[in-house]
Parts: structure tokens; C-alpha cells; sequence
């Protein structure tokens, strides 16, 4: 599959047929031991009707008030482009590898901006932070992941400082924390199992071909372990023809 010959929305057509967990298996695979995978995001208003929300990430960097760079100007929500995923997050210094993963209260995001966001054709948002207005999510159809929630809006805390930079997050890890980014147009695949990356330095082509023959390899191993064959045994047979 010749990726450079697909336009972002072909990509975007041919991800979101799989899920987060088909894209982390394929990541696997070419290397990536997290499998592309953010954690502790959670899925507050559904996908419907296709496998997953995917695009290109459109991010926006909140930081606190007393923060030396100035606000932007522009409205980040105004300006969304189509098919792409709404990426909010947090300086590193305003996070934490522990629950509730953000020392920022105050929700970044709410019922409007995807309500503006729907309307401008993004694909879903994901906030490194809280949301509120979870009934407005869900009565729009309008997907959304989040840390967690809250009620109160953004503005008497924090302030948006940057549109389509680099979002640093603080990773816990087995050994050591670590910090991965999520950058401007990377591709963002989600459902209600979580939200992955697929790191720009990723052979998109040779993800794009692995995953459908996994999925249908998978396929194989399911319908013999329905069939009391050992799942090791086929997981060997049929992942091997891949």
C-alpha cells in the first residue's frame, strides 16, 4: 500500500474501520512495546457507527493563568479543521502519574466546543484534563475521552497558550516515568478501549498493511479456539502466515 498516494482522508477511511487495540497490535509489531497507547483516558460519549474515531491531531495547550507566555488570540474551536481529532492538554509541570492525572481542577472542556466542533466536522476530541456536560456530549453523538470530569469552565484557572504544538504527558512506567508526546497531525485512533498515537516516526505503510492481516489472523485463532484447538498452537500457525 503506498501510503504517500493516500490523502489524509483516505488514511483516516481505512483506520477507522479497526480498533485502537488492531492499530497497538500492528505498532507492537514494528517495535513500539506501549503499542501507541495513552493512558488513563476514558471514553465519555461513544463512537457510533463506525470502529473508531480517527484523524490527524489538532492540539491545544492549556496553561495556568500566571504562566509567562501569552494567551492566544485566535479560538482554537473556531478554527478546527475537518476530520480531525481535537487534542487538549496540560504543561507537564501541571500533571501527575497518579490519579486524577492533572493538578487543574477546573474543566478544559465542555458541551459548546464540541457542539462547534461537530459542527465543523472534527472526528471526536480527546482532553489530557476534565470535561463537564457529559449529557451534551452524548446527545450530539459526539465522541470524547477525558481524564475525568468536573463542572466548573477553564477560564478562571487557565488560559490557551499554544494551537498546534507538541503536547507532552507524563507517562508512569514499570522502571521509570516517562514523558511521550503527542504531535501535530499524528494520527489519533479511539474507542471505549482508550486512545492511541501512532508516533510520527512510524512506517505508516507498513502499518496500514499489517493490520487487516492481523485482524484476520485473529479471526482464524477465534474460530479455532471456538473449536477446542489451543489458543497457543493457533495463535503460532496463523500469526506466522502473517
Amino acid at each position: 500500500m503506498s501510503v504517500k498516494a493516500l490523502t489524509t482522508k483516505e488514511v483516516v477511511s481505512v483506520l477507522r474501520k479497526y480498533t485502537p487495540c488492531d492499530v497497538s497490535d500492528a505498532l507492537n509489531k514494528f517495535g513500539y512495546a506501549d503499542g501507541g497507547f495513552i493512558p488513563n483516558l476514558v471514553n465519555r460519549s461513544p463512537v457510533t457507527s463506525l470502529a473508531s474515531a480517527v484523524g490527524r491531531a489538532y492540539t491545544v495547550l492549556y496553561a495556568p493563568k500566571l504562566d509567562p507566555r501569552p494567551a492566544v488570540k485566535e479560538s482554537y474551536i473556531d478554527n478546527v479543521p475537518e476530520d480531525l481529532i481535537v487534542v487538549i492538554g496540560l504543561p507537564v509541570e501541571a500533571q501527575t502519574t497518579s490519579h486524577p492525572f492533572v493538578k487543574v481542577n477546573n474543566a478544559l472542556y465542555g458541551g459548546l466546543m464540541s457542539t462547534r466542533a461537530q459542527y465543523r466536522k472534527a472526528n471526536g476530541s480527546v482532553v489530557l484534563g476534565r470535561i463537564r456536560d457529559l449529557d451534551e456530549h452524548n446527545d450530539l453523538g459526539y465522541p470524547v475521552w477525558s481524564y475525568g470530569v468536573g463542572t466548573s469552565a477553564p477560564g478562571p484557572l487557565v488560559k490557551v497558550v499554544g494551537i498546534n504544538v507538541p503536547l507532552d504527558i507524563k507517562v508512569a512506567g514499570i522502571d521509570n516515568d516517562q514523558v511521550v508526546s503527542i504531535h501535530p497531525e499524528d494520527y489519533i485512533v479511539a474507542d471505549k478501549n482508550g486512545v492511541v498515537r501512532i508516533p510520527e516516526d512510524a512506517d505508516l505503510a507498513a502499518v496500514l498493511e499489517y493490520i487487516p492481516k492481523r485482524v484476520d489472523a485473529d479471526t482464524h485463532v477465534s474460530e479455532d479456539i471456538k473449536k477446542g484447538k489451543g489458543a497457543t498452537e493457533s495463535q503460532k500457525y496463523w500469526r506466522g502466515k502473517i
